[in-house]
């Protein structure tokens, strides 16, 4: 265990699996407290127990980031369980794809509602406390950076087609880090946004997607995994030649969790193996 972020406490939506569990664990073994975040319990619940069993801690505050009371589910929980707020991270995310003359407002909405409208009542849930903490701090002669990461996409940085309310919300998160940046940094507050480009998960598998599988998200049955020709032309389309790892995703987020980023804010970093195009 390192001691970075030694006592810190981080909140990280979708933290039971893939990108979102790779930072919950890097950022617990330098000494972060973490909030774990999962639409389902098991695995929400599997993050923590790893975390302790490393000599971490961790809680976990299952369910849809979507719901009317996650946002101060979410920010209570961090308080209740270690007492503070350091470190916000919205990575809570999956896509519903079709071109917009198939789209249904249903499906518009739904991938507004998790990637864009989600993290906002989650920052603005989060304000009275980063503005107490902030002051409590600065009574103390303390100087205490805070971190806010909100992920984005190459679609929402370039489009993509069959992708209207995925890279429309993608690119809304961006917007929000720019302002959020402007209006928290009187608060010791970085606020930054990491895109990701072709990232190998679950969501986007192609061994996922020839086996037809499916997610269930609040009653929506949707198809995962990119078909298998995407991955074949990272070879050709992305510099590196391959896509990238949950593991290498979740290290470009860190970079804007650590004491290294306290005078970065407002920035979006690509982490996309160079696929500028994409």
């Amino acid at each position: 265990m390192g001691n970075k972020l030694q006592g810190k406490v981080a909140l990280i939506t979708g933290s039971g699996r893939g990108i979102g569990r790779e930072l919950a664990l890097m950022l617990a073994k330098d000494g972060a407290h973490i909030v774990v975040n999962d639409l389902d319990v098991a695995p929400a619940n599997q993050t923590v127990a790893d975390i302790i069993g490393m000599g971490g801690k961790a809680v976990a505050c299952t369910g849809s980031v979507t719901d009317d009371d996650f946002a101060d589910r979410f920010i209570n929980t961090a308080l209740d369980t270690f007492g503070g707020l350091d470190i916000i991270v919205n990575n809570a995310g999956y896509t519903w794809d079709n071109v917009i003359q198939k789209m249904g407002d249903d499906q518009w909405q739904a991938i507004l509602d998790c990637h864009l409208t989600a993290p906002f009542r989650i920052l603005r849930a989060a304000q009275p406390h980063i503005k107490r903490l902030f002051l409590e701090d600065k009574e103390k002669g303390i100087t205490n950076f805070r971190k806010v990461v909100n992920i984005s996409s190459t679609s929402g940085m370039n489009g993509n087609a069959g992708q209207i309310n995925y890279a429309t919300a993608k690119a809304g998160v961006v917007g929000m880090a720019k302002t959020m940046a402007k209006e928290w940094g009187r608060y010791n507050v970085n606020v930054n946004a990491v895109g990701f480009g072709l990232i190998k998960t679950r969501l986007t598998d192609a061994d996922a997607e020839k086996a037809e599988s499916t997610i269930d998200i609040q009653g929506n049955t949707i198809k995962v995994g990119v078909n298998s020709a995407v991955f074949e032309s990272a070879k050709t389309m992305i510099p590196l030649g391959r896509p990238g790892t949950p593991e290498e995703a979740a290290g470009a987020i860190y970079m804007f969790c650590i004491p290294e980023s306290n005078y970065v804010t407002g920035q979006i970093l690509m982490c996309h193996g160079g696929g500028f195009g994409l």
